[in-house]
């Protein structure tokens, strides 16, 4: 008997401590989920394997998607998100970057059956990491969409990919994206961009259009501050709507700290162009970047589609785009763009309805 109640209480010991143990790895996985980075960038959700099935189907490359969803634009979110999981066989893991108000609207958007098996990790966006950095108007407040400038933390947003790929809320993907993830970068490069003004896209859609593609319409060259940097001022503006990140690189050279350094001087000096009003993302890319960045096949970013609602390319040439974004007043969404129905065939209803009502007002806009 006394043989018996030794081995209880050993029994009753090793219990407790396994349990000791549980309690333990719960509290250090609560704290890993829930502790916000230093920039404010929260994991929120996060479905970390593909089913076996997708598995099974698909290649083992993993690729890095970046994009922000508003809660004002999260239908074009997640058309993007829809046309780039359907035409890849490629494990694609989307970190979809968006503001707290908007997380349970996603969840549940990202629950619909065209969706359900995407892979993604939800990160809330914290406004205050731009304080002191961008100048908001107060009577324009509402304009200002501070998930614009989730791309400048990439590193922070996927720490542990070396190479990812930035999109738009307002683009459809029509080819294998791991195309576009496999181009090359050249050695020191930390990313690439498709040039404007020498670009398949605004050689077919933009003639005459002045400097607005130039590093001049983004930058006032009157500062003594950007005339000393010696950019030469017809020199080619580039998209920053679509681009591919070297992030080894990118953390390498600090490029973060450099574009918030551009960030905080323009609220001081005001070194960014009048011509383009609104246009306060574009300016600290183009500077940081200057002549240090590799390109992208102009066919992974083809643009304007949202400059009108007429339309500017052929069908064929719509239906040859690898990339199409509809950069621009005329949001596909709103059914006066150009091309809209194609963005329709990716678009996912809205389970809650709420986004119909935005297009029937963005629609009412556009008609004035």
């Amino acid at each position: 008997s006394v043989n018996i109640s030794i081995l209880l209480v050993a029994v009753v010991i090793f219990l407790l401590v396994i349990h000791h143990n549980f309690l333990s790895l719960s509290d250090f996985l609560r704290r890993e989920l829930s502790d916000p980075s230093p920039l404010g960038l929260q994991p929120i959700d996060f479905i970390p394997a593909a089913p076996q099935r997708l598995t099974d189907e698909r290649n083992d490359q993993e690729i890095s998607v970046v994009i922000a969803a508003s809660d004002e634009r999260l239908g074009g979110a997640i058309a993007a998100m829809n046309s780039i999981y359907q035409n890849t066989r490629s494990n694609v893991v989307f970190h979809i970057v968006t503001l707290n108000d908007t997380v349970d609207h996603l969840r549940m958007w990202l629950r619909s059956p065209p969706l359900k098996n995407l892979r993604y990790r939800i990160l809330d966006f914290d406004p205050r990491v731009l304080e002191g950095k961008v100048q908001v108007d107060p009577q324009k407040a509402d304009t200002f969409k501070p998930l614009t400038f989730a791309r400048f933390y990439l590193p922070n947003l996927v720490p542990h990919a070396e190479k990812v790929i930035y999109v738009d809320d307002d683009v459809i993907v029509q080819d294998d994206i791991v195309e576009l993830y496999n181009i090359p970068l050249k050695p020191g490069h930390a990313a690439a961009f498709s040039d404007d003004c020498d670009s398949t896209s605004s050689k077919v859609a933009v003639r005459g259009a002045g400097n607005q593609y130039n590093y001049i319409g983004f930058l006032d060259y009157k500062k003594e501050t950007i005339r000393k940097l010696a950019m030469k001022a017809n020199t080619c503006s580039f998209n920053p709507g679509v681009f591919v990140a070297n992030l080894t690189e990118w953390k390498l050279q600090n490029i973060t700290k450099q574009l918030e350094k551009w960030m905080a001087l323009n609220v001081v000096e005001e070194l960014y162009s009048k011509t383009l009003a609104g246009s306060i993302t574009t300016p600290p890319l183009l500077i940081v970047f200057y002549k240090k960045h590799s390109s992208i096949d102009p066919m992974w970013n083809v643009r304007h589609l949202g400059s009108s609602a007429g339309k500017r390319y052929s069908l064929q040439f719509v239906e040859a785009a690898k990339l199409l974004h509809w950069n621009g007043h005329f949001k596909p969404w709103g059914r006066t763009a150009s091309y809209a129905e194609v963005w329709e065939k990716w678009y996912v209803p809205d389970p809650t309805g709420k986004f119909n009502l935005i297009r029937r007002h963005l629609e009412a806009y556009e008609a004035k």
